[in-house]
């Protein structure tokens, strides 16, 4: 925000703090009796996926940078993970989740492939 750091103008940090913002916008949908468990839980995921691209992004060792990006797409896939439970729990639909979901998909595929490389 303040610093203007070049990871800021990467597409993986664009979709991922997209996914970040849509994600606390669909924990309300969450009941109140999950507010300190599964609502919880869903944002800090979101937010360490955002907050370990940055972190990964500012590393001058490829390996480290790797390391970071691979830590954020697990908590990618912890968040899936609890969207999947709250769909089976019907606390939302699937419906619900489209948009949430495309960016989610998007920011998978980036991640992946900046692991690769």
């Amino acid at each position: 925000m303040f610093l203007q750091l070049a990871h800021t103008r990467l597409d993986v940090f664009i979709v991922g703090k997209d996914l970040v913002l849509s994600c606390y916008k669909v924990s309300k949908l969450l009941p109140p009796d999950e507010r300190f468990n599964m609502t919880q839980q869903l944002r800090r995921a979101a937010l360490s996926i955002q907050l370990n691209i940055a972190e990964g992004s500012s590393r001058k060792s490829a390996i480290e940078r790797r390391r970071f990006y691979e830590i954020s797409r697990g908590s990618l896939i912890e968040v899936d993970t609890i969207f999947d439970l709250a769909v089976e729990l019907n606390y939302m639909r699937k419906e619900d989740l489209k948009e949430t979901g495309t960016l989610l998909v998007r920011t998978f595929q980036i991640l992946s492939k900046m692991i690769i490389y």
